[in-house]
């Protein structure tokens, strides 16, 4: 065995299952009372969408590979790109994301990787630049693209 099998993953290593519906439970909590940010997800209920981002994060951080038997490949961007993710939007979602990583019990090395991973994903999902701040009308900050 090498090294690396050694090795326990990050999803384990951090608490595996429990953890992640604790982290995506907290964070939708955030995302339904938040107007603007909560127009990024066309279903009524937000269920779905979390089920969803806790089987991504679980297969990412190497627990199971539900999202990819269930969805395929993860595609973020592409998946994305039917609505304007400004920086704005961007802020709001790492608000109520360092809000559901700060409410896990991680050792402090658990939590800077876990974090520093999602603010880079955040980052990297930005596909539209908005103006000199946010919109006069808030809950238009977010909209499907033509």
């Amino acid at each position: 065995m090498t090294h690396t099998e050694d090795r326990q993953s990050f999803y384990d290593e951090i608490g595996g299952h429990e953890t992640f519906v604790a982290l995506t439970k907290r964070f939708y909590e955030g995302v339904a009372d938040d107007p603007p940010l909560r127009e990024l997800y066309p279903e009524e209920d937000l269920g779905p969408a979390e089920v969803r981002f806790r089987m991504f994060l679980e297969q990412y951080w190497g627990g199971p590979t539900t999202y990819s038997e269930e969805r395929g490949h993860p595609r973020l961007r592409m998946r994305h790109a039917p609505f304007a993710v400004t920086p704005v939007q961007k802020d709001r979602w790492l608000k109520h994301m360092r809000d559901a990583v700060d409410s896990l019990s991680l050792t402090e090395e658990q939590h800077a990787i876990l974090w520093e991973y999602l603010e880079r994903a955040a980052q990297f999902m930005v596909n539209t630049l908005d103006n000199d701040g946010p919109p006069a009308m808030p809950g238009l900050i977010i909209q499907p693209r033509p």
